[in-house]
């Protein structure tokens, strides 16, 4: 009989017989009635439809904005868990960074044979626009979302990296906010890592990287593709809470080579974008000519380093999916230690035996675009009709360069609320991990993402997921049934990096 997958507060003991660590929670959950808990849950869910906080959903003609569900229940980390997590996240992010400034550099990763060269050259990720630029203090990936899922009580994977333009973060926060204001007793009986200042985090990560003359008081900016993008709530919340402005490229100018805002009372230099457009969209003097999302000569600009562009362009190679399956000997390669946080096991279609394998198990696999993102472009094998594996058999056989495949993971789950009360759901976890001039810090918590669907795997909020808050117990949290006086949410716990 197959074992029930591992649930993060009830351990494999149920309601009854909860984790130790977490009585503290699950007794929370066991002496508020359903009916307040619901009620909670209508309440942030109007409150998160007045702030308008809402995603996108592409290709769908009603219903095309929509919130994103949010449970009540939150997920918690234990503090030693979070540390463990912290060093593996901190080793992983840095190789990330040391790959995309060694491929844009010297490529002493392709001279050494630890990866195949046409990985690279035939990457469309790969933009060879960028080659030979060096951006402050060699870091790249300035923002990094790494999603994790756990399948034990001490089994954590990397499912994928996020370095491009990772999202989730409003999420982050906007969850928290609302457990403490409908939750509040949770947070006076447990330590709770606060959160809240995360955008002062990013602004003091954006302005460490500026170019050299900029002042103490570098201008910085999030440059947004408008309103009609999927993550539009997020690039405004962003942009507020940390009192810059919120530009699209009709604002910006670029004149002799430096970057320029402009305000009612004139130009502006500009110093540090966060940029959430795709690279093709970003420069139409370089990219895709027919963009109308981008400033031209923003990349001039960038390449004489008068402006950092926050992430970097050409870091998208890092999300592909094929060089996730190298993320191994990548972290040993560029660390000289074996890696902290291990990747899913992975079969690679390019290579002839792995396709073979992958043909033969298309029914007990998942399947996966190499640059596939958002739950697209996925075949989950155990949960797909006849008809949809043949479909991806057909594609698989047409193109297996495109697609890797991972076996279908017991995903842990988390209790949460449903039409038939507190029932266990699956999950995974997109920490946020920040890299600067002054190393890299982690985020004491993450988006925690929630596949409402009972059974299913599939948590991406464009596919049905919803999200949860997520806990970072602190160490000096009280054993079960203690105390503690409501946690203040102005500090933040920061891991840092030697580099």
């Amino acid at each position: 009989m197959k074992r029930a997958a591992f649930d993060e507060i009830w351990g494999h003991g149920g309601p009854q017989a909860p984790r130790p660590e977490l009585e503290a929670l699950a007794r929370w959950m066991r002496e508020t009635p359903e009916r307040d808990l619901g009620r909670r849950l209508q309440s942030a869910e109007a409150t998160f439809r007045q702030l308008g906080i809402t995603f996108a959903v592409y290709g769908e003609s009603e219903a095309a904005e929509r919130i994103i569900p949010f449970d009540i229940v939150p997920r918690a980390f234990l503090a030693d868990e979070w540390e463990r997590l912290s060093r593996g996240l901190i080793q992983r992010v840095e190789a990330i960074n040391a790959f995309l400034n060694d491929i844009y550099g010297e490529r002493r990763i392709l001279k050494e044979n630890i990866l195949p060269p046409e990985l690279i050259w035939g990457n469309p990720q790969f933009r060879a626009e960028v080659v030979g630029i060096r951006p402050p203090h060699d870091v790249w990936a300035h923002i990094c979302g790494i999603d994790l899922v756990r399948t034990g009580p001490d089994e954590f994977w990397v499912l994928e990296d996020n370095a491009r333009t990772p999202s989730g973060v409003s999420y982050m926060l906007e969850n928290r906010e609302a457990m403490i204001r409908l939750c509040p007793e949770l947070f006076r009986q447990m330590r709770i890592a606060p959160v809240d200042s995360y955008p002062d985090l990013l602004l003091e990560t954006m302005r460490s990287v500026s170019p050299n003359g900029c002042g103490r008081n570098p201008v910085c900016v999030v440059l947004t593709p408008g309103h009609f993008n999927s993550a539009y709530y997020e690039h405004s919340f962003l942009a507020d809470s940390m009192g810059i402005e919120l530009v699209e490229a009709a604002d910006l100018l670029v004149d002799d080579d430096v970057v320029y805002m402009q305000t009612i009372a004139g130009r502006v230099k500009v110093d540090v974008i966060y940029r959430r457009i795709d690279d093709d969209f970003l420069d139409p003097l370089v990219f895709r000519p027919d963009s109308m999302l981008g400033v031209p000569g923003i990349m001039a600009a960038y390449r004489a380093g008068n402006v950092t562009l926050i992430n970097a362009p050409g870091n998208g190679i890092a999300d592909d999916k094929a060089i996730y399956s190298y993320m191994p000997e990548i972290v040993r390669f560029y660390s000289g230690g074996e890696p902290l946080l291990p990747n899913v096991e992975t079969w690679r279609c390019r290579e002839p035996q792995a396709l073979k394998y992958v043909l033969d198990n298309l029914d007990q696999l998942v399947v996966k675009l190499v640059d596939g993102s958002g739950g697209y472009g996925m075949l989950v094998g155990p949960t797909a009709s006849r008809a949809e594996i043949e479909a991806f058999r057909a594609a698989l056989v047409a193109e297996p360069h495109r697609y890797i495949a991972q076996p279908t993971l017991a995903l842990s789950t988390v209790p949460t609320m449903t039409e038939k009360g507190l029932s266990p759901r699956h999950v995974d976890f997109r920490p946020f991990v920040l890299t600067g001039s002054q190393g890299v810090k982690v985020v004491p918590g993450g988006l925690t993402r929630v596949a409402l669907r009972e059974g299913s795997l599939v948590v991406n909020s464009s596919q049905g997921g919803g999200t949860k808050d997520s806990f970072v117990l602190l160490p000096d949290s009280p054993a079960p049934g203690g105390s503690q006086q409501q946690q203040g949410q102005g500090g933040m716990i920061q891991m840092q990096g030697e580099g």
